[in-house]
């Protein structure tokens, strides 16, 4: 019979490569690391590993039993979450990933309101963009996702396998310095901007800017790309170039010497909250899965 607690091991040794590394990771020792691997290969029948020197190679079963382990813990944390719930305890436990806009504006009401309703439940965020986000959703590495997509973009059935919860639909717009030729205008066709240097976001938001300026006729010239929001209103108001933002990103920075102006043709992205069917069903996902969607509502 195959352990939980052996699965555990088996994927963060396959991680860190080493037992010693998967036992600082599991806070344990690694002789204790070791007892279990041979545990969960005798249970099976076959060796997972081959140990050359210090480090640990996957044997064919050992990464079969690797990709299925995501699922089988997810399964179990489901049942273990949901039958806790069912006996009265008022406990439980959700891992939120969110991308850095998000985690500034929704994630805090969200989770406030939360802790408002259910005391006894402990919420840990980290930080991550989509894809890497998502990846760790199936991964078994976090219950919840919050991500984004963009209006057009090709790759709408990539979450097809998740329950998809939506939360709103977030509009981008340009950032110019003040002093700039465009900043008193209400509305800028994006053409407008074609000369300009650009300050570029995310690797995911860098390549739709690209898509949409390659649609209008001409390619962004990039002279600086940073994931921070922040430094990236910071760079447009030292006069250093023009860039485009989510609503959502600029509600969460103090926009000093810029001015905000309508993007045309308009560019939205899709943010909605993601989890796996089995994790959907257990109470305390559920309840924060309600909070992200009237944290966005308001």
């Amino acid at each position: 019979m195959i352990e939980a607690r052996h699965l555990r091991v088996l994927r963060a040794v396959a991680a860190t490569g080493s037992f010693s590394a998967a036992g600082r990771e599991l806070g344990c020792t690694q002789p204790a690391v070791s007892q279990q691997m041979k545990a969960l290969e005798s249970s099976v029948g076959t060796p997972l590993l081959i140990r050359t020197g210090r480090r640990m190679r996957m044997t064919q079963a050992g990464e079969s039993l690797v990709r299925h382990a995501a699922g089988i813990l997810a399964g179990l944390t489901a049942a273990e979450e949901e039958v806790a719930a069912i006996a009265g305890l008022r406990a439980g436990r959700v891992r939120l990933v969110s991308f850095p806009s998000g985690s500034s504006t929704l994630v805090p009401s969200a989770l406030a309101a939360l802790r408002a309703a259910h005391p006894g439940t402990r919420v840990s965020l980290e930080e991550a963009e989509p894809p890497g986000s998502v990846e760790m959703l199936r991964e078994g590495d976090c219950d919840i996702a919050l991500a984004f997509r963009y209006e057009g973009a090709a790759g709408a059935e990539e979450w097809d396998d998740l329950v998809v919860r939506p939360l709103l639909t977030d509009r981008l717009v340009g950032l110019v310095p003040q002093g700039h030729r465009l900043a008193r205008k209400e509305t800028v066709g994006i053409g407008e901007l074609a000369g300009e240097p650009w300050i570029a976001g995310c690797p995911r938001c860098r390549g739709h800017l690209v898509q949409v300026c390659e649609g209008a006729g001409f390619t962004p010239r990039i002279d600086f790309a940073t994931d921070d929001y922040p430094a990236v209103v910071g760079l447009v108001g030292a006069g250093l170039g023009v860039a485009v933002l989510p609503e959502l990103a600029i509600e969460s920075v103090r926009p000093k010497g810029v001015r905000t102006v309508r993007l045309e043709p308009v560019v939205r992205r899709e943010i909605v909250a993601l989890t796996l069917p089995d994790l959907a069903q257990v109470p305390t996902v559920a309840a924060t899965l309600d909070r992200l969607a009237e944290a966005a509502a308001r």
